[in-house]
């Protein structure tokens, strides 16, 4: 757990940073800074492993002060990733893994063999182990910096901006394996970033800090996006923030089965859209059998995203409006096709959804009450 109590930077030239701030990361999970530039967001990050020294207050590790500690010796104890991955040119890849434990008093050999190990547990090829960051695309040096930051296997992360430097398909493709490397290692990471779709998608809590470093809101993302607690936040989370809610909404839709055809077959029936699949029946995408009849090519195939069975209301909704054929491609975990969904079914599954919400609230109230009557307003959805 990382605690501020009462944390302030004030700079000699009289400009605070951060201004008594008060937050709690809970052990095991994300929580995310996020904020409008010159909101402390860094500032208050590098706080935590002594880079910048508090003004007052201070900053607890699992209760330990942290201004009581060597700062040497903290570092080490903290995994830190920054913005394109900060790696030491003049390493080769396993040696850039390896620079902690060693400073620890590894022997190499045990360095070694943790850096090659955390090699493929970021989804890199060993075969780069002996390579240096320069011959990296952007994304694998992120992936470098996180499993660095992860080689002593330090029960604290502080990750500044970590995946902003890359594109955006390569910035979701990082997202997602930091989704799924954190729900296998359980760290407890205090995360900085200016984007708040990454702070909603990655965050069990994210943090909402104003110009001159006051927290506004903390909160889980879903609650932040339907009640956020003033103006400036509902501002900052964006005008959308009640189609990205659906993000937390799970689909619990019927799916209906698709004809499909695959690359190289004629089509059938050229009438309208048709999905084309591989012989894995994995979707490639749509074709217009309409414009285009005859043997599919992939040159002709028209995309649009993705939804997993089972996933959000958001996933369903918007691969149905992105879909050239209005109906949505929903696709299992081995990601072959499951059916299609429209964007009308997804509608109709959030208004049951709001009524089931409502009833539910509406038996609370009725429960809470002494003489378990509730009031027509209080029962209205």
């Amino acid at each position: 757990m990382i605690r501020f109590e009462s944390v302030s930077k004030t700079y000699a030239d009289g400009t605070t940073a951060v201004d008594n701030l008060s937050l709690t990361a809970p052990t095991g999970q994300i929580t995310v800074l996020v904020g409008p530039s010159g909101c402390g967001k860094t500032t208050s990050l590098r706080m935590v492993n002594r880079m910048i020294t508090p003004t007052s207050g201070r900053i607890t590790i699992d209760g330990t002060d942290t201004g009581s500690l060597d700062p040497a010796q903290l570092r080490r104890g903290i995994g830190y990733v920054i913005q394109q991955g900060g790696l030491f040119p003049h390493h080769t890849v396993e040696r850039n893994i390896a620079t902690v434990p060693l400073l620890l008093g590894w022997d190499k050999r045990r360095a070694y063999a943790r850096a090659r190990e955390l090699l493929e547990t970021v989804g890199l090829d060993a075969a780069l182990a002996s390579r240096y960051p320069a011959a990296l695309s952007g994304g694998q040096q992120q992936r470098v910096g996180v499993a660095r930051a992860l080689a002593a296997d330090p029960p604290v992360m502080l990750m500044d901006e970590p995946f902003s430097a890359v594109d955006p398909v390569v910035r979701d493709q990082l997202q997602d394996e930091f989704r799924r490397l954190q729900a296998q290692l359980g760290k407890t990471i205090l995360f900085v970033t200016h984007d708040i779709d990454e702070a909603i998608k990655l965050g069990d809590q994210v943090a909402v800090l104003r110009v001159g470093g006051r927290l506004a809101q903390v909160a889980p993302p879903a609650e932040l996006l339907a009640t956020p607690i003033d103006d400036f936040v509902a501002g900052f989370v964006g005008r959308d923030r009640g189609y990205r809610a659906l993000g937390f909404v799970a689909a619990d839709l019927p799916v209906h089965s698709e004809a499909t055809v695959e690359v190289g077959t004629p089509i059938v029936a050229a009438d309208g859209w048709v999905l084309v699949v591989d012989p894995e029946r994995r979707p490639l995408g749509w074709i217009d059998g309409a414009r285009h009849p005859g043997p599919v090519t992939t040159e002709l195939l028209t995309g649009g995203t993705l939804a997993p069975a089972g996933g959000s209301l958001r996933a369903a909704l918007d691969a149905s409006l992105s879909s050239p054929s209005g109906r949505g491609v929903v696709i299992d975990d081995e990601g072959r096709l499951a059916g299609t969904v429209t964007a009308e079914e997804v509608l109709r599954a959030l208004a049951h959804e709001r009524a089931n919400a409502a009833n539910a609230a509406a038996s609370a109230i009725a429960a809470a009450s002494p003489s378990g009557v509730t009031s027509p307003s209080a029962a209205a959805p």
